[in-house]
């Protein structure tokens, strides 16, 4: 385990354009790693840049880029990041480490093409399904228009339980994606009645719907065109704080057809086997192989297989940049039904990633509970760095008598800041200390803190370097904090960096202005287009 990451200055080469866009379109291993946050990239990158923050590096470097002789290209957009993140991965022990030539601006003067927005390759594969299946949907008031005079119809919500409960559609079921081909005959058990399912905005209802199309499930399938944003610029209203769930159980004659249906699927779209005992031999040398359990994250947490990863199957396909950043590597998926790794891999395969089922497993080999570990350096940071939050809390009353100065700076997710923060505390982002140094108040010492310290810690050599006053770590960060007793604030008052650590999509809520949503809208259906120009995806539709 490495046991510090060095800040020393490396000697980093460079890439071009031309030889990133050559390993992708060869299907050659390279993770193309766009370490700016999460707004910026948002606004401008290329198709398989995942977003890999600087902020988050060692937390995320070893999970998500496991073999440390990858190829792996670092970019920016001028932030002077990309050296940085360079850096700081050899430092980790990554052996293949360039930054890409010019970055943004020099991929957009290479010819190469720029998206927008975040999960675009899971985006703008939905849009090309739908255009070469015409997957099958129905308008917000044509979908309104059936509920209000009570015709058969059942609409299932196909994103994430939590962001169901945010908004729904009247009288909807949380039924995330991978779940609809297993489940959905146990709420729609008449071939008669019509399913309609929905997103916020198109992806996942295009994949739910079409995936029950290829499955040849009997009912009538649409998608609800434009999910939550369609029906919010209809002048319609949507449900909040809703409980509704797919139903746990299947009976065993509609999970056997299930299983022959996905099966087929999966042949299809060319997915490879592999017997669970035999899951080793994908180790060969210069390849990545991810593994992940594509149930629901309480069942991964029951118990799964050894070394596999809780990647829910409808959020892997439409986040697979942010669980599998290395393009070209080998994922391998598992489930304990035959029916949810094998719709999931049919897409997966259609993104043109070389994609496994394993078969052969039975109940004990699901042995292992809880959450995954996450493999993470360490960070050199002393025990005399650490303190304690009674410590702290001496420190900040004292500077109230004395002439002391506690500067405690919060390095979390600014949402997580904004809602609840440490009294005093100013939020800043790791990748932009160096920036708000400068507006630092004068300081006797420096503290730095964030939920539990996992962060924070990788931050304290970066500060260190900066400040000549004495940087400490709050042991066990804002949760250590309040399991002492200790009060919070909340607010944005104290900002010493912009909120640009997450993007608000246009489909998130409903306080949204409509020509945002509409712009969204817009946006989407040019993506096909924009595939079209890139040329680097491989994909290709059953």
């Amino acid at each position: 385990m490495t046991t510090g990451i060095s800040s020393a200055s490396l000697s980093i080469p460079a890439i071009s354009t031309a030889e990133v866009r050559a390993a992708l379109l060869a299907r050659e291993e390279i993770a193309l790693l766009d370490v700016r946050e999460e707004a910026p990239h948002a606004q401008s990158h290329p198709l398989f840049a995942a977003n890999f923050p600087f902020s988050h590096l060692e937390l995320n470097a070893w999970t998500r880029i496991p073999r440390r002789d990858t190829r792996v290209v670092t970019l920016d957009d001028g932030e002077g990041l990309a050296v940085r993140a360079a850096q700081r991965l050899r430092a980790l022990g990554y052996t293949d480490v360039r930054v890409l030539d010019g970055g943004v601006h020099g991929w957009r003067e290479a010819g190469g093409e720029l998206f927008q927005d975040v999960n675009v390759p899971s985006k703008a594969f939905g849009e090309l399904v739908e255009s070469q299946r015409h997957t099958p949907s129905l308008s917000a008031q044509e979908v309104k228009a059936l509920l209000d005079a009570k015709e058969d119809v059942v609409v299932v919500d196909a994103r994430r339980f939590d962001e169901y409960q945010n908004m729904n559609i009247p009288g909807s079921v949380s039924m995330p994606g991978a779940e609809l081909v297993l489940r959905v005959r146990a709420l729609a058990p008449d071939p008669a009645t019509r399913v309609i399912v929905n997103c916020a905005g198109r992806t996942r209802s295009i994949i739910g719907t079409q995936s029950l199309v290829n499955a040849g499930i009997a009912n009538p399938v649409h998608a609800l065109r434009n999910g939550t944003i369609g029906w919010t610029l209809a002048g319609q209203k949507l449900e909040h704080g809703q409980q509704r769930r797919f139903p746990d159980t299947v009976d065993a004659g509609r999970k056997r057809q299930a299983q022959g249906e996905a099966r087929a699927v999966a042949d299809r779209a060319g997915v490879r086997r592999i017997e669970a005992g035999r899951l080793a031999e994908l180790e060969t040398a210069g390849r990545t192989v991810y593994r992940f359990d594509v149930r629901t994250p309480e069942e991964y947490r029951a118990g799964h297989l050894p070394g596999f990863l809780s990647a829910p199957g409808g959020q892997l396909v439409q986040e697979t940049e942010m669980n599998a950043p290395v393009r070209g590597a080998r994922i391998v998926l598992a489930d304990d039904d035959g029916v949810r790794a094998n719709m999931t891999a049919s897409w997966l395969a259609q993104m043109a990633w070389e994609v496994y089922v394993a078969d052969g497993l039975a109940g004990a080999d699901f042995a292992v509970a809880g959450d995954a570990p996450r493999p993470v350096p360490e960070s050199g940071v002393s025990p005399q760095q650490r303190i304690a939050p009674a410590q702290l809390k001496a420190w900040l009353d004292q500077d109230r008598d004395q002439d002391t100065n506690t500067v405690l700076l919060d390095v979390s997710l600014s949402a997580r800041y904004v809602a609840r923060h440490i009294p005093g505390a100013w939020f800043v982002l790791r990748s932009q200390i160096e920036e708000a140094a400068r507006s630092f108040p004068s300081a006797s010492r420096y503290v730095l803190t964030c939920g539990t310290s996992l962060l924070a810690q990788f931050a304290v050599a970066d500060l260190q370097a900066l400040v000549a006053q004495p940087v400490y770590l709050l042991e066990g960060g804002n949760a250590a904090w309040e399991r002492a007793g200790f009060a919070f604030a909340a607010g944005e008052d104290t900002l010493l960096s912009a909120r640009i650590d997450r993007y608000r999509r246009p489909y998130e809520g409903t306080d949204n202005p409509a020509s945002a949503m509409q712009a969204y809208l817009d946006w989407e259906f040019g993506l096909v287009e924009q595939l079209g120009r890139d040329g680097t995806h491989g994909f290709f539709v059953i």
